[in-house]
Protein backbone atom coordinates (compact mmCIF):
# COMPACT_ATOMS: atom_id res chain seq x y z
CA UNK A 1 0.00 0.00 0.00
CA UNK A 2 1.29 3.30 -1.00
CA UNK A 3 2.12 6.02 1.35
CA UNK A 4 -0.12 8.31 0.11
CA UNK A 5 -2.65 5.16 1.21
CA UNK A 6 -1.54 5.01 4.64
CA UNK A 7 -1.59 8.59 5.14
CA UNK A 8 -5.39 8.73 3.71
CA UNK A 9 -6.32 5.89 6.08
CA UNK A 10 -4.70 7.45 9.21
CA UNK A 11 -6.72 10.74 8.33
CA UNK A 12 -9.85 8.54 7.77
CA UNK A 13 -9.11 7.18 11.67
CA UNK A 14 -8.52 11.03 12.89
CA UNK A 15 -12.28 11.89 11.71
CA UNK A 16 -14.14 8.76 13.17
CA UNK A 17 -12.31 9.38 16.17
CA UNK A 18 -13.24 12.70 16.54
CA UNK A 19 -16.66 11.90 15.90
CA UNK A 20 -19.38 13.05 18.43
CA UNK A 21 -20.47 10.67 20.58
CA UNK A 22 -24.21 9.83 21.25
CA UNK A 23 -25.28 12.29 18.63
CA UNK A 24 -26.95 9.66 15.59
CA UNK A 25 -26.23 6.22 15.00
CA UNK A 26 -23.49 4.57 13.19
CA UNK A 27 -23.57 1.51 11.36
CA UNK A 28 -20.00 -0.09 11.39
CA UNK A 29 -19.10 -3.04 9.45
CA UNK A 30 -16.20 -5.00 9.60
CA UNK A 31 -15.79 -7.75 6.08
CA UNK A 32 -13.39 -10.35 5.45
CA UNK A 33 -13.14 -10.22 1.60
CA UNK A 34 -10.22 -13.28 1.49
CA UNK A 35 -10.49 -15.62 -1.53
CA UNK A 36 -12.72 -17.90 0.02
CA UNK A 37 -15.10 -15.20 0.81
CA UNK A 38 -15.30 -13.10 -2.23
CA UNK A 39 -15.84 -17.31 -4.14
CA UNK A 40 -19.60 -17.16 -5.32
CA UNK A 41 -20.04 -14.31 -3.61
CA UNK A 42 -20.17 -15.71 -0.48
CA UNK A 43 -19.65 -12.01 1.41
CA UNK A 44 -22.59 -11.07 -0.02
CA UNK A 45 -24.68 -14.06 1.35
CA UNK A 46 -22.86 -13.19 4.92
CA UNK A 47 -23.30 -9.63 4.69
CA UNK A 48 -26.93 -10.09 4.20
CA UNK A 49 -27.69 -12.37 6.53
CA UNK A 50 -26.35 -10.15 8.95
CA UNK A 51 -27.94 -6.72 7.97
CA UNK A 52 -30.95 -9.32 8.36
CA UNK A 53 -29.84 -9.78 11.80
CA UNK A 54 -29.41 -6.35 12.99
CA UNK A 55 -32.71 -4.95 11.61
CA UNK A 56 -34.73 -7.18 13.50
CA UNK A 57 -32.86 -6.53 16.77
CA UNK A 58 -33.34 -2.81 16.02
CA UNK A 59 -36.46 -2.66 18.46
CA UNK A 60 -35.03 -3.83 21.52
CA UNK A 61 -32.07 -1.04 20.90
CA UNK A 62 -35.22 1.30 21.80
CA UNK A 63 -34.70 3.22 18.73
CA UNK A 64 -37.48 6.14 17.86
CA UNK A 65 -39.46 5.67 14.32
CA UNK A 66 -37.26 8.74 12.69
CA UNK A 67 -33.64 7.22 13.90
CA UNK A 68 -35.02 3.31 12.88
CA UNK A 69 -35.79 4.54 9.93
CA UNK A 70 -31.94 6.29 9.41
CA UNK A 71 -30.72 3.03 10.43
CA UNK A 72 -32.42 1.00 7.91
CA UNK A 73 -31.52 3.19 5.04
CA UNK A 74 -27.66 3.19 6.27
CA UNK A 75 -27.91 -0.71 6.26
CA UNK A 76 -29.26 -0.63 2.89
CA UNK A 77 -26.99 2.04 1.49
CA UNK A 78 -24.41 -0.11 2.75
CA UNK A 79 -25.78 -3.51 0.79
CA UNK A 80 -26.10 -1.85 -1.91
CA UNK A 81 -22.33 -0.76 -2.33
CA UNK A 82 -20.73 -3.69 -1.33
CA UNK A 83 -22.16 -5.97 -3.25
CA UNK A 84 -21.12 -4.63 -6.09
CA UNK A 85 -17.48 -6.12 -6.71
CA UNK A 86 -15.76 -3.26 -8.81
CA UNK A 87 -16.47 -1.54 -5.48
CA UNK A 88 -14.57 -3.63 -3.32
CA UNK A 89 -11.09 -3.22 -2.51
CA UNK A 90 -8.28 -5.45 -3.63
CA UNK A 91 -7.15 -6.07 -0.24
CA UNK A 92 -8.45 -8.83 2.36
CA UNK A 93 -10.70 -7.23 3.71
CA UNK A 94 -12.43 -3.55 4.67
CA UNK A 95 -14.48 -1.25 7.51
CA UNK A 96 -17.44 0.75 6.45
CA UNK A 97 -18.57 3.37 8.83
CA UNK A 98 -22.03 5.16 7.75
CA UNK A 99 -24.45 7.14 9.31
CA UNK A 100 -26.49 10.17 7.39
CA UNK A 101 -27.08 12.30 10.68
CA UNK A 102 -23.28 12.80 10.65
CA UNK A 103 -22.82 12.80 7.00
CA UNK A 104 -20.76 9.74 7.39
CA UNK A 105 -19.96 7.38 4.61
CA UNK A 106 -16.43 5.85 4.61
CA UNK A 107 -14.64 2.25 3.10
CA UNK A 108 -11.67 1.52 4.42
CA UNK A 109 -9.31 -0.94 2.64
CA UNK A 110 -7.86 -3.18 5.28
CA UNK A 111 -5.03 -5.91 4.69
CA UNK A 112 -6.86 -7.95 7.37
CA UNK A 113 -10.23 -8.25 9.88
CA UNK A 114 -10.65 -10.43 12.48
CA UNK A 115 -13.86 -12.01 10.91
CA UNK A 116 -16.94 -10.08 9.76
CA UNK A 117 -18.73 -8.18 11.59
CA UNK A 118 -21.88 -5.48 11.41
CA UNK A 119 -22.86 -3.31 14.57
CA UNK A 120 -25.00 -0.65 15.17
CA UNK A 121 -24.12 1.97 17.93
CA UNK A 122 -24.02 5.36 19.29
CA UNK A 123 -20.57 5.76 17.90
CA UNK A 124 -17.98 4.82 14.93
CA UNK A 125 -16.44 1.63 16.70
CA UNK A 126 -13.05 1.63 15.43
CA UNK A 127 -11.26 -0.47 17.79
CA UNK A 128 -10.24 -2.80 15.39
CA UNK A 129 -9.04 -0.62 12.98
CA UNK A 130 -6.95 1.60 15.48
CA UNK A 131 -5.13 -2.06 16.94
CA UNK A 132 -4.37 -3.64 13.20
CA UNK A 133 -1.25 -1.29 12.69
CA UNK A 134 0.40 -2.11 16.29
CA UNK A 135 -1.22 -6.02 16.03
CA UNK A 136 0.99 -6.66 12.84
CA UNK A 137 3.80 -4.08 13.89
CA UNK A 138 6.90 -3.84 11.93
CA UNK A 139 8.40 -6.53 9.68
CA UNK A 140 11.55 -6.67 7.81
CA UNK A 141 11.78 -8.56 4.43
CA UNK A 142 15.34 -9.78 2.98
CA UNK A 143 14.17 -9.81 -1.07
CA UNK A 144 17.46 -11.57 -2.52
CA UNK A 145 18.93 -12.99 -6.42
CA UNK A 146 21.79 -13.67 -7.54
CA UNK A 147 22.72 -10.06 -8.47
CA UNK A 148 21.85 -8.78 -4.60
CA UNK A 149 19.13 -8.25 -2.27
CA UNK A 150 16.85 -5.60 -1.02
CA UNK A 151 15.78 -5.31 2.18
CA UNK A 152 11.99 -3.53 2.67
CA UNK A 153 10.01 -2.63 5.98
CA UNK A 154 6.61 -3.56 5.84
CA UNK A 155 3.15 -2.49 8.17
CA UNK A 156 -0.14 -3.06 8.34
CA UNK A 157 -0.27 -0.48 5.87
CA UNK A 158 2.72 0.99 4.18
CA UNK A 159 5.49 -0.63 3.19
CA UNK A 160 9.25 1.12 2.04
CA UNK A 161 12.58 -0.20 1.01
CA UNK A 162 15.45 0.76 3.20
CA UNK A 163 18.40 -0.12 1.19
CA UNK A 164 20.00 -2.64 -1.82
CA UNK A 165 22.94 -4.27 -1.77
CA UNK A 166 25.02 -5.62 -4.40
CA UNK A 167 26.31 -9.11 -4.89
CA UNK A 168 30.62 -9.07 -5.91
CA UNK A 169 30.13 -9.12 -10.04
CA UNK A 170 31.60 -12.35 -11.76
CA UNK A 171 31.02 -13.92 -15.14
CA UNK A 172 28.26 -15.64 -15.18
CA UNK A 173 30.14 -19.08 -16.40
CA UNK A 174 33.72 -19.87 -16.58
CA UNK A 175 34.89 -19.69 -20.41
CA UNK A 176 37.95 -21.77 -21.43
CA UNK A 177 40.26 -20.10 -23.82
CA UNK A 178 40.68 -23.01 -25.38
CA UNK A 179 38.57 -26.43 -25.58
CA UNK A 180 41.05 -28.54 -23.64
CA UNK A 181 41.82 -25.60 -20.87
CA UNK A 182 39.87 -27.27 -18.22
CA UNK A 183 42.62 -25.50 -15.50
CA UNK A 184 40.65 -22.81 -12.90
CA UNK A 185 37.67 -23.85 -13.52
CA UNK A 186 37.18 -25.37 -10.12
CA UNK A 187 38.52 -22.12 -8.64
CA UNK A 188 36.20 -20.23 -10.66
CA UNK A 189 33.00 -22.06 -9.57
CA UNK A 190 34.64 -21.67 -5.68
CA UNK A 191 35.47 -18.02 -6.70
CA UNK A 192 31.01 -17.65 -6.86
CA UNK A 193 30.28 -19.51 -3.97
CA UNK A 194 32.63 -17.18 -1.84
CA UNK A 195 30.60 -14.55 -3.50
CA UNK A 196 27.51 -15.91 -2.69
CA UNK A 197 28.37 -16.42 0.53
CA UNK A 198 29.50 -13.11 1.41
CA UNK A 199 26.40 -11.28 0.14
CA UNK A 200 24.04 -13.67 2.21
CA UNK A 201 26.37 -12.71 5.00
CA UNK A 202 25.73 -9.28 4.47
CA UNK A 203 22.56 -9.53 4.37
CA UNK A 204 22.41 -11.49 7.84
CA UNK A 205 24.35 -8.79 9.21
CA UNK A 206 22.05 -5.66 8.12
CA UNK A 207 18.94 -7.75 9.45
CA UNK A 208 20.71 -8.49 12.52
CA UNK A 209 21.84 -4.06 12.94
CA UNK A 210 18.60 -3.02 11.70
CA UNK A 211 16.57 -4.91 14.41
CA UNK A 212 19.00 -4.07 16.91
CA UNK A 213 18.54 -1.03 16.37
CA UNK A 214 14.43 -0.87 16.95
CA UNK A 215 13.32 -4.55 16.73
CA UNK A 216 10.87 -5.56 14.76
CA UNK A 217 7.77 -8.40 14.87
CA UNK A 218 9.01 -10.58 12.70
CA UNK A 219 10.73 -11.22 9.36
CA UNK A 220 10.21 -13.09 5.65
CA UNK A 221 13.23 -14.42 3.65
CA UNK A 222 12.14 -13.94 -0.41
CA UNK A 223 13.58 -15.44 -3.36
CA UNK A 224 12.28 -16.94 -7.09
CA UNK A 225 15.55 -19.42 -6.18
CA UNK A 226 17.10 -21.11 -3.41
CA UNK A 227 19.32 -17.81 -1.79
CA UNK A 228 16.23 -17.23 0.95
CA UNK A 229 16.87 -20.98 1.74
CA UNK A 230 20.19 -20.38 2.40
CA UNK A 231 20.17 -17.17 3.92
CA UNK A 232 18.65 -18.96 6.87
CA UNK A 233 22.17 -20.84 7.63
CA UNK A 234 23.74 -17.32 8.11
CA UNK A 235 21.15 -15.41 10.58
CA UNK A 236 22.39 -14.68 14.50
CA UNK A 237 19.87 -17.45 16.40
CA UNK A 238 18.44 -13.93 17.59
CA UNK A 239 16.95 -13.18 14.52
CA UNK A 240 16.64 -16.28 12.76
CA UNK A 241 14.16 -17.19 15.87
CA UNK A 242 12.12 -13.64 14.09
CA UNK A 243 11.77 -15.54 10.56
CA UNK A 244 7.74 -16.02 10.06
CA UNK A 245 8.59 -17.77 6.83
CA UNK A 246 10.17 -18.01 3.09
CA UNK A 247 8.06 -17.44 -0.33
CA UNK A 248 8.93 -17.08 -3.82
CA UNK A 249 9.07 -13.79 -5.33
CA UNK A 250 11.52 -12.17 -8.07
CA UNK A 251 13.58 -9.58 -7.40
CA UNK A 252 13.83 -7.53 -10.43
CA UNK A 253 10.49 -5.95 -11.27
CA UNK A 254 8.76 -6.72 -8.41
CA UNK A 255 6.41 -3.62 -6.95
CA UNK A 256 6.52 -2.69 -3.37
CA UNK A 257 2.49 -3.49 -3.18
CA UNK A 258 3.10 -6.71 -4.15
CA UNK A 259 5.93 -7.46 -1.94
CA UNK A 260 3.52 -5.93 0.74
CA UNK A 261 1.05 -8.00 0.32
CA UNK A 262 3.06 -11.14 -0.16
CA UNK A 263 4.60 -10.67 3.16
CA UNK A 264 1.33 -10.21 4.94
CA UNK A 265 -0.15 -13.57 3.64
CA UNK A 266 3.17 -15.10 4.79
CA UNK A 267 2.46 -13.60 8.31
CA UNK A 268 -1.35 -14.65 7.68
CA UNK A 269 -0.08 -18.16 7.42
CA UNK A 270 2.44 -18.20 10.04
CA UNK A 271 -0.32 -16.75 12.41
CA UNK A 272 -2.51 -19.67 10.97
CA UNK A 273 0.15 -22.27 12.66
CA UNK A 274 0.14 -20.61 15.53
CA UNK A 275 -3.86 -21.61 15.97
CA UNK A 276 -2.70 -25.18 17.11
CA UNK A 277 -0.35 -24.20 19.86
CA UNK A 278 -3.34 -21.45 21.68
CA UNK A 279 -5.66 -23.87 21.72
CA UNK A 280 -3.38 -26.54 23.03
CA UNK A 281 -2.48 -24.05 25.65
CA UNK A 282 -6.15 -23.50 26.38
CA UNK A 283 -7.07 -27.50 26.80
CA UNK A 284 -4.33 -27.98 29.01
CA UNK A 285 -5.06 -25.16 31.44
CA UNK A 286 -8.44 -25.89 31.94
CA UNK A 287 -7.47 -28.66 34.49
CA UNK A 288 -5.42 -25.97 36.54
CA UNK A 289 -8.24 -23.06 35.79
CA UNK A 290 -5.90 -21.47 33.55
CA UNK A 291 -8.18 -21.17 30.69
CA UNK A 292 -12.19 -21.60 30.22
CA UNK A 293 -14.35 -22.99 26.85
CA UNK A 294 -17.27 -22.27 26.37
CA UNK A 295 -19.57 -18.83 25.60
CA UNK A 296 -20.53 -18.46 28.81
CA UNK A 297 -17.89 -19.02 30.92
CA UNK A 298 -15.52 -16.74 28.64
CA UNK A 299 -18.15 -13.80 28.48
CA UNK A 300 -17.98 -14.23 32.78
CA UNK A 301 -13.99 -14.31 32.55
CA UNK A 302 -14.25 -11.46 30.02
CA UNK A 303 -16.70 -8.85 32.58
CA UNK A 304 -14.04 -10.23 35.10
CA UNK A 305 -10.95 -8.71 32.99
CA UNK A 306 -9.72 -12.13 33.47
CA UNK A 307 -9.05 -12.94 29.74
CA UNK A 308 -5.33 -12.39 28.34
CA UNK A 309 -5.94 -14.11 24.82
CA UNK A 310 -9.55 -14.89 23.30
CA UNK A 311 -10.29 -17.48 20.92
CA UNK A 312 -13.37 -17.02 18.88
CA UNK A 313 -14.51 -19.90 16.45
CA UNK A 314 -14.41 -18.55 13.03
CA UNK A 315 -17.98 -19.98 12.49
CA UNK A 316 -19.81 -19.35 15.88
CA UNK A 317 -22.81 -17.14 16.13
CA UNK A 318 -25.48 -17.00 18.73
CA UNK A 319 -27.84 -14.24 20.08
CA UNK A 320 -27.44 -12.85 23.61
CA UNK A 321 -28.06 -9.66 26.00
CA UNK A 322 -25.94 -6.80 26.80
CA UNK A 323 -27.04 -5.53 30.68
CA UNK A 324 -27.87 -2.11 30.77
CA UNK A 325 -25.91 -0.40 33.30
CA UNK A 326 -22.47 -2.76 33.39
CA UNK A 327 -22.60 -3.46 29.57
CA UNK A 328 -21.81 -6.95 30.41
CA UNK A 329 -22.52 -9.61 27.96
CA UNK A 330 -24.64 -12.70 28.86
CA UNK A 331 -26.51 -15.41 26.86
CA UNK A 332 -29.57 -15.03 29.00
CA UNK A 333 -31.56 -12.33 30.38
CA UNK A 334 -31.83 -13.26 33.54
CA UNK A 335 -27.95 -13.48 34.28
CA UNK A 336 -28.71 -9.33 34.32
CA UNK A 337 -30.68 -9.06 37.22
CA UNK A 338 -29.59 -5.91 39.10
CA UNK A 339 -27.11 -5.23 36.36
CA UNK A 340 -29.84 -2.94 34.44
CA UNK A 341 -31.88 -4.23 31.52
CA UNK A 342 -31.23 -7.01 29.64
CA UNK A 343 -30.59 -5.88 26.01
CA UNK A 344 -31.02 -8.23 23.39
CA UNK A 345 -28.04 -8.74 20.64
CA UNK A 346 -27.74 -10.23 17.33
CA UNK A 347 -24.55 -12.10 17.79
CA UNK A 348 -22.82 -12.00 21.17
CA UNK A 349 -19.88 -13.03 19.58
CA UNK A 350 -19.47 -9.99 17.80
CA UNK A 351 -20.11 -7.62 20.91
CA UNK A 352 -17.31 -9.79 22.74
CA UNK A 353 -14.71 -8.97 19.84
CA UNK A 354 -15.67 -5.83 20.34
CA UNK A 355 -15.08 -5.65 24.61
CA UNK A 356 -12.35 -7.87 23.91
CA UNK A 357 -10.33 -4.88 21.44
CA UNK A 358 -11.90 -2.61 24.35
CA UNK A 359 -9.73 -3.92 26.89
CA UNK A 360 -6.68 -4.67 24.88
CA UNK A 361 -6.93 -8.47 24.79
CA UNK A 362 -5.04 -10.47 22.35
CA UNK A 363 -7.64 -11.83 19.56
CA UNK A 364 -7.48 -14.60 17.84
CA UNK A 365 -9.99 -15.70 15.30
CA UNK A 366 -9.18 -19.93 14.92
CA UNK A 367 -9.88 -21.24 11.14
CA UNK A 368 -7.98 -23.96 10.99
CA UNK A 369 -10.59 -27.16 10.67
CA UNK A 370 -9.34 -29.14 13.65
CA UNK A 371 -7.95 -26.46 16.21
CA UNK A 372 -11.75 -24.63 15.80
CA UNK A 373 -13.51 -27.76 16.57
CA UNK A 374 -12.29 -28.07 20.31
CA UNK A 375 -13.38 -24.29 20.98
CA UNK A 376 -17.50 -24.30 22.06
CA UNK A 377 -17.67 -21.12 20.51
CA UNK A 378 -15.52 -19.15 22.70
CA UNK A 379 -12.47 -20.01 24.61
CA UNK A 380 -9.32 -17.77 26.82
CA UNK A 381 -6.38 -18.29 27.93
CA UNK A 382 -6.77 -16.27 31.54
CA UNK A 383 -4.12 -13.63 33.39
CA UNK A 384 -5.23 -14.51 36.75
CA UNK A 385 -8.02 -17.17 38.14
Amino acid sequence: MAARALTDIRKQLQRLVRLPVGKAWVVSCYLKLEPRDRARGKYTIKLKNRIREVMEALPAEGLGRAETEQVVADLRRLQETLQRPEALPHTQGLAAFISRPLGLFEVIPLPRVHRSRLLVAKTALVRELAALEDEVGRLLVALLDKSGASIYEVTAFDVRKLEDLKAPVSPARFHPRSPKQTAGEHGFHNRLRRERDQLLEAVATRLFQIDRREPVRGMVLASSGGEAESLKMFLHPYVAGKVLGTMRLGRGGTTPSTVHAKVLEVREAFERKLERHLVAEMLLGQGSGWSVNGIGPTLEALAKGQVRTLLIRADASVPGFRCGSTGRLTLSAKECRGLGNAVPVPDVIDDAIEEALRQRVDLDVVFEPDAAETINGLAALLRFR
